[in-house]
This record gives structure tokens, sequence and C-alpha cells, in this order.
């Protein structure tokens, strides 16, 4: 069959150079009856599809299509048994190419997406990203790690701090961290169904509400499994992972933070490949549109009352710190962050213990005054407690026992 090349160029020769059929022939070696044809058509030459043949499968078309309504996910192997006992006795391929074919007629409808564009200040997504290695604590231990991330999707700034829990107050801390990193405030948050800000039917959770009414922030809770929602983090979790996370060592959390600092202040440097910008120079036309940040963020200490037992030690995150001993059956609350185990007692305000917080676990941590507290309570005691009287035994001269004994 002639090609459209072919017939625009026997064209172009006959018409353009004034050659003959002849010599056209003899340069291009087509016959000339092709050559004729090629000049009475007006269109280039088209392909038509052949006719396609019978198949073996074509019988069992309606049935494979009756099981397929009946259960779009049906697999190919199911479907092979049940037209081989109607007598199929063709191979899977052709099986596997029919349904190719029809199967997309029988599954629901795949979802479709809009292009979203973002008005500056809006919108901060927040998420949890789990770390693929542990992060040394100290004590020979290493302890499962998250990082609360942040991101802007107008500028594409970067947020991010490191946590260990995913209990409120330790998540709360780490979106204190990321705003104080912007050094703004948008209009609006958007999470996931995350157990510590979620409640149950798209509502916040009490604590999370009033960590959003404090700052006068919105909010947005995405639908159940609704990751496409916030893919613009969801690219930034691959990007830390794989720029970040990898090929590093870290000795502590503060540590790793720091790293993390560094890294965070190098990547919002970066020409984003969708913006084709510079993220902290879009983010500064950015921060033109939202709020300045309160002077106190909203405080989001853990907080518990308990009375002091009579072993002084408190359990917080699985690790136990002494109290002062004196202030034994007295009530105390807890407030602890994530740099600090504090104990105030709650009647006088006397502070009944200031520990550092660890992240390694099982430990018992004692401060030294109140071990000497301790061992000071214990002579009191000692010196306190009545001697038991003594029988009085009569004390004789030595001369009474000579004259018992002969000389």
């Amino acid at each position: 069959m002639l090609e459209v090349e072919q017939w625009a160029e026997i064209r172009r020769m006959i018409r353009v150079e004034g050659l003959s059929q002849r010599e056209v022939h003899r340069k291009t070696g087509i016959h000339r009856d092709t050559i004729r044809k090629a000049l009475a058509e007006p269109k280039p030459p088209t392909y038509t599809r052949q006719a396609v043949r019978a198949s073996k499968i074509d019988p069992f078309r309606e049935v494979i299509e009756r099981l397929l309504t009946e259960n779009p996910t049906l697999s190919g192997v199911r479907i092979l048994e049940e037209i081989r006992l109607l007598g199929y006795q063709g191979g899977k391929s052709i099986l596997n190419d029919l349904l190719a074919e029809i199967r997309p007629r029988f599954a629901p409808a795949p979802r479709t997406f809009q292009r979203t564009t973002y008005q500056p200040g809006e919108l901060l997504q927040f998420d949890l990203m789990e770390l693929r290695e542990e992060v040394p604590v100290g004590w020979g231990q290493t302890r499962r790690g998250y990082l609360l991330t942040g991101e802007l999707p107008y500028s594409k700034k970067l947020c991010a701090a490191l946590i260990f829990r995913k209990k409120f107050e330790d998540i709360a801390w780490g979106m204190n961290e990321c705003l104080t990193q912007l050094g703004a405030l948008p209009e609006k948050v958007v999470i996931d169904r995350e157990a510590a800000l979620h409640k149950g039917a798209g509502h916040p959770t009490d604590s999370f509400a009033a960590w959003l009414g404090q700052l006068n922030l919105g909010w947005i809770i995405l639908a159940p499994g609704d990751a496409q929602a916030k893919g613009a983090l969801e690219r930034s979790h691959r990007f830390v992972h794989g720029n970040f996370e990898a090929g590093r060592s870290f000795a502590n959390p503060l540590d790793f933070q720091d790293q993390l600092g560094k890294w965070l202040t190098k990547a919002n440097n970066r020409s984003h490949r969708t913006t084709k910008q510079i993220i902290t120079e879009r983010f500064t036309e950015e921060a033109a549109s939202m709020r300045p940040l309160p002077k106190h963020l909203p405080d989001i200490d853990h907080r518990q009352v308990m009375r002091v037992s009579p072993q002084p030690y408190l359990r917080f995150d699985s690790n136990d710190y002494s109290l002062d001993p004196r202030l034994v059956g007295r009530r105390v609350e807890l407030r602890a962050s994530q740099d600090k185990v504090l104990a105030v007692e709650l009647d006088t305000g006397q502070v009944a213990c200031q520990h550092t917080r660890v992240f390694a676990k099982g430990l018992t941590f004692t401060d030294p005054e109140h071990q000497e507290e301790l061992d000071q309570m214990r002579i009191e005691r000692r010196d306190q407690k009545p001697r038991a009287e003594q029988p009085e035994v009569e004390i004789r001269p030595l001369a009474a026992y000579d004259n018992l004994i002969p000389a």
C-alpha cells in the first residue's frame, strides 16, 4: 500500500518539479498505476482496520459480562473456571485480552481531580510522618520517632518538628514549633483524622478546638482515606525521606532537630519544581497576607494532678522521677513539656520536682537533694524512736567474788 509520504512526494515531483510519470517511476521504483492513483486521489491514503476475526471466546462473551456485572473485581482465573464448565476450550491469554477491553465498563467510575489553586496565607497543611529509622535517645536506647510536618500550599514552605508520641500535647507542641518556624498564622489548618485531633464525624477534639480557638484559626478535617487532598505534603514526605533522613546519623534528639533545622533552611531556599520560584521568596510574598503570631502560643504542657505516695516518685512516659519526700500525702500537679518534667504542690505552690525530660524508657531519676532529704528523714525517725527500758542489774564489788573462791 502506498504510504502517505510517498503519495506526497509523487505529487510534488510531478506538479512542482515537472517530472514525467516515467521519470518518477525510474527514481522511486513505484509502479506507474500507483503513481496515476496518487495523482488522481486528492486526499492522502488512509488505513482501514481489518475485520476482526471470530474468536473462541465470542460465544462466552455474554456470560463473562454477566459475571462482571455481578462482581466487577472477579479475577480472570475464576472467570476462566466458570466458562470452562460451559465448554470454553481456548487459552487464558484470549480471556485476559477481552477482560482488559471490557472490565472498565463494569468497574466503578474512577475519581476525577481538578487543578487546585491556593490563595496566599489561606491554608497550612499538617501531617505526621513516621521516620524509617529509630532515633538514639541516650542510655543505649533508640526510639521510634515522628515528624510533625507543615506546608503552606501557596509558597510550598516546609516546616517540621521531631516528636516521639501521638498524644495531643506532643502533636500540639510540634504544631507550635511549625508556627514558630513560619512566624505567621494562616487562615485555616488542614489535618487528617488523627485520633488525638479528631473526635469523630469531622469534629475536632476539645483539646484541639481549644488550641484553634486561642489562635483564632479555622480548620478542615479531611474525609477518611483522602490522602490525595494533601498530596503536596505526601510528596514532601518522600522528599524528606530521600534527601534528609537517608544517609544521616544522629547522636540524640537535639542533634536530630539541629540537623533538621539546617536542612529545612536549605530546602526552603531551592526553586520549587511546581511554582518555578524560590520558596523563601514566594513565602515573603505570602507572609504579607498572614497574621502575626501572638506573643505567647497556647500552653500545651501535659498536666495531671496526683498525690505523692509514700515512695515519692511520679511516672511519666514510662520513666520514674523523684519528688520531694517531705510532700508525701499532699497533692501535686505534674506539668510535662518536651524538655522538662515539673511538679508543683497545689496548696503552697512549692516545687516538688524539676527534671530534664528523657525520651529513653524504663529509667528512674533521683534528684540528689531528694535523696539527701530521704537520708535526713531516716536519721530523724531513728533519733525520735524511744529506746527500750533496760533491766536493773546489781553491780557487786570484786571482793565478794574473792571470798567465794578459796585461795
